[in-house]
């Protein structure tokens, strides 16, 4: 399966709690911090739903 890399861009103090909580769970904590996941139908919903704060790469490999 594909690999992506997440990285968040935009801080989401003023988002909503729900999107706030996504990014916690997406396994991003502060500014610029990068994770890399299995580009599963669950984490591809939770990627378009912070679209607007984070920057999504796939991974070669």
């Amino acid at each position: 399966m594909k690999k992506i890399r997440i990285r968040l861009v935009r801080s989401p103090i003023g988002s909503k709690p729900a999107c706030r909580s996504t990014v916690t769970a997406l396994g991003l904590r502060r500014l610029g911090a990068a994770t890399e996941l299995e580009a599963t139908p669950a984490v591809l919903g939770m990627v378009r739903v912070v679209a607007h704060l984070v920057e999504v790469q796939e991974v070669q490999g």
